[in-house]
Parts: structure tokens; C-alpha cells; sequence
């Protein structure tokens, strides 16, 4: 098959959509386990300084400025820092989670 624009497409969405699926058992725990643990890092975060009441003011544009960071500092791909970016990413994306599902379950 010849590589065109479209059978790059094709190609670049296969991989996003089937690419967890084809990629190894290491790198899969690995991305499950940051998730979880960010997850439950920000879960528990998130209760405490709700339930004492007086920071939540300055905790939020910490945990936003916390977050954007992460965003904007993307290595390369080829950089060798890019492994232990894709592990915080995923954090991130787990505490991201915890502050959704707290803020469903305060009803706001």
C-alpha cells in the first residue's frame, strides 16, 4: 500500500484507538498503576482540604497551575525524559478524575 494522507490517517487512528491494546503488559500496568495513583493522591487531597474549608481558595488555582504545568512541558518523543512524562501525564489525568467525581458527589 502506497503511504498517502489517508492511509496515514488511517494509520495514526488505529493507533490511538487499538494502540493500548497492542502495546505491552509492562507499559499497560504501568499506565493503569499512575492513573490509580493519581487517582487516589488527589482523592484524598481534595477531602482534606474540603473538609477543614479554609484553603480551598488557594488550593484550586494551585491544583489548576499544577495541571497546566504538566501540559505545557511536553518533551519529545525522542527525549529520554519522555517515559517518565507519559507516567505524570497519567497522573494527572487520574487527578483530573478524583476532581470530576468529588464534584459530582458534592452536587456541584
Amino acid at each position: 500500500m502506497q503511504n498517502t494522507n489517508f492511509s496515514r490517517i488511517i494509520d495514526q487512528s488505529n493507533n490511538i484507538i487499538f494502540g493500548f491494546i497492542s502495546s505491552t503488559w509492562r507499559s499497560k500496568s504501568i499506565s493503569l498503576l499512575s492513573i490509580l495513583t493519581g487517582y487516589f493522591l488527589f482523592a484524598n487531597f481534595i477531602t482534606k482540604f474540603i473538609s477543614e474549608g479554609k484553603n480551598e481558595l488557594v488550593m484550586v488555582p494551585i491544583i489548576i497551575l499544577f495541571i497546566e504545568f504538566i501540559i505545557r512541558i511536553k518533551p519529545s518523543s525522542k527525549s529520554r525524559n519522555f517515559k517518565f512524562w507519559l507516567v505524570i501525564d497519567k497522573v494527572r489525568i487520574g487527578s483530573t478524575y478524583a476532581v470530576i467525581l468529588e464534584a459530582f458527589k458534592l452536587g456541584s
